[in-house]
């Protein structure tokens, strides 16, 4: 596990940045944490890192937005799943051609690939505390190379 002090929002978008420069195709990012922490804020910049150039924003109403980089960002808001226990069909974006990023991802727990990088953040007094789990060795590797 990796953590990380995030004071502001610049801070949150470079972290984002930096992690989505080392993700590839068939990656799994799951974010948690309350509303408002900084889910869609940490996305944002994994999609910079990625070279999406359009806005970023949070899918909640539409579950599934779809970004182009240089592989396609698939960014999942699955908070209004909640109690569904059905197939969704979200097994082809885990592991396909594009970054997938799950929000509120233990609502759809039973559905993830065990191999996956885990980031929880949290309120602090003074911003955020961002902590990454890697999943698998790939995602050890990767969580190495970021530096903030």
């Amino acid at each position: 596990m990796k953590k990380w002090h995030i004071k502001n929002e610049e801070e949150m978008i470079a972290l984002g940045r930096q992690l989505g420069q080392w993700l590839d195709a068939g990656d799994l990012v799951l974010l948690e944490g309350d509303l408002g922490a900084g889910k869609t804020t940490l996305t944002k910049g994994i999609g910079q890192g990625l070279g999406v150039t359009k806005v970023i924003n949070s899918p909640t109403f539409t579950i599934l937005k779809v970004y182009q980089g240089r592989v396609p960002l698939y960014h999942m808001d699955v908070y209004r799943l909640e109690g569904m226990h059905q197939e969704l069909g979200f097994e082809e974006y885990y592991d396909g051609d594009g970054v997938c990023v799950v929000e509120w991802a233990t609502f759809v727990a039973e559905e993830l690939p065990l191999q996956r990088l885990e980031i929880t953040i949290t309120h602090e007094t003074n911003g955020r505390l961002v902590q990454m789990t890697a999943k698998g060795e790939h995602y050890e590797e990767i969580i190495e190379k970021v530096k903030m």
